[in-house]
């Protein structure tokens, strides 16, 4: 904005008469003067000749009614920002076939009854979904409320997320929505425990992200979601990615859903159950031999970490060192049962690196289950069962290498999505925060190609 300063005290025209552009299509500046607050007072006409047509029979009327003078509120101009008016026409319209008496004019930007322009709802929306901040923080620092910063980003939203299409390899999993809540069952009258989940849909294959989630972490939410989308995104599922978890492979496997889909185990969660059964030993021996949990004294609780690491990041030096001082407290051997287990399983599963040679892979989960059940460990012939149950999807893996890492990347962006709004209330609103914030880049590469 151009302007020829000539300040006439506290508060003066700034503008030398000319008539100025303002940037915002519709109107020019008329002056512009300074309160005694510093702020810059933008006075604005309307330049935009089909303003005074008739909004219902689209007649350009000449009979003014009067004048009048809003003020939306506007982009901020430097530090100190702007205030807007407007002065604009109410007309008359003298048609004798329209119900409309008379109307004020209005523009793209600033419609009826509009308390804040366009580009300053485009603004906010943007400050919400792209920089990820959080609604109330945005209103504040634009001097709206609340719901008008939420509505623009919500309109914002709108015309940016689009149906997810055709997927070739989908991705499912859960995120906590918050934290575990007792409610009262209406029918038994007693105290139960929820745990409020989501599931994400991740495209694991293509560039569209998060394609979507639902509330809940049961099969009814897989298959409600799915029967949601087109035939053509169910048939053009090939792969299917999930954790062990019994209830979203049986969503999976639902008759006519996904009928070209293979279930995928991600090989992640495998590794970890492993890890976890090598804790359980590890407790469940130092309580057998010393009546009490772990301390700092006991060589199983100081290297409780090394148990968990995988070989190849173990020197020699602390391998032999780990080893000898476990071996020399325990003399069951089932701590180290357990370690050599876990290896067992990751000397598996990482066949996928050698192109999943099928008869290497079954001499090593040959080797994994004989271990397993030759030790007799409650923990290890658990973990056996497990990897037998979930063979197939399993074998999966090792066949194709296809794991769940980048949905377990979006329920990272989905948990900063929460802690920035301090948690939702409304399921819906949650779901399209965090779907357009882990969607940025797919959308930022979508405007780079065009």
């Amino acid at each position: 904005m151009r302007s020829n300063q000539a300040e006439e005290g506290n508060r003066g025209p700034v503008s030398d008469g000319t008539t100025l552009l303002f940037g915002l299509p519709g109107v020019q500046v008329e002056r512009v003067e300074q309160d005694a607050d510093g702020v810059r007072v933008v006075h604005v006409v309307t330049a935009d000749e089909a303003a005074a047509a008739c909004p219902d029979c689209g007649v350009v009327s000449t009979s003014v009614k009067q004048r009048v003078i809003t003020a939306p509120k506007d982009i901020p101009y430097g530090a100190d920002g702007i205030v807007v008016r407007w002065h604009k026409t109410r007309w008359r319209c003298r048609e004798d076939y329209c119900d409309r008496s008379a109307f004020t004019e209005t523009i793209e930007q600033i419609p009826a009854r509009a308390r804040i322009t366009g580009r300053l709802r485009t603004q906010i929306g943007a400050a919400v979904g792209d920089a990820g901040r959080a609604v109330a923080e945005v209103a504040g620092a634009h001097k709206v409320s609340w719901p008008t910063a939420h509505r623009a980003f919500i309109a914002h939203a709108s015309a940016l997320l689009v149906e997810p299409g055709p997927v070739a390899v989908l991705g499912i999993d859960e995120t906590r929505r918050g934290k575990p809540r007792w409610q009262r069952c209406t029918d038994t009258g007693r105290w139960e425990r929820t745990d409020p989940w989501d599931t994400g849909f991740v495209d694991l294959d293509g560039d569209q992200g998060l394609l979507g989630q639902r509330e809940g972490r049961t099969s009814s939410a897989v298959i409600d979601w799915l029967r949601e989308r087109s035939d053509e995104f169910r048939a053009g599922v090939q792969f299917v990615a999930i954790d062990p978890a019994a209830v979203y492979a049986a969503a999976v496997r639902t008759p006519g859903l996904l009928p070209n889909a293979t279930l995928v185990v991600d090989h992640f969660h495998l590794v970890k159950l492993a890890n976890d059964a090598v804790t359980k030993v590890r407790r469940r021996v130092t309580w057998d031999l010393r009546d009490r949990r772990g301390r700092k004294i006991d060589p199983e609780w100081a290297n409780r970490r090394r148990l968990l690491r995988a070989r190849e990041r173990l020197s020699d030096k602390t391998f032999a060192k780990m080893w000898n001082a476990i071996i020399d407290e325990d003399n069951s051997g089932q701590i180290l049962s357990a370690w050599i287990a876990k290896e067992e399983l990751r000397t598996l599963l990482s066949t996928v690196r050698l192109g999943g040679d099928a008869h290497l892979t079954r001499h090593r989960l040959h080797r994994f289950l004989t271990w397993c059940i030759d030790s007799q460990i409650p923990e290890l012939l658990a973990l056996a069962g497990t990897v037998d149950t979930w063979w197939p999807e399993i074998n999966a893996f090792i066949g194709t290498g296809i794991t769940n890492a980048r949905t377990e990347g979006y329920n990272r962006l989905a948990k900063q999505v929460k802690r920035a709004a301090c948690g939702f209330r409304n399921p819906t609103n949650s779901a399209r925060r965090i779907r357009f914030h882990c969607t940025r880049k797919q959308r930022a590469a979508t405007r780079t190609c065009s």
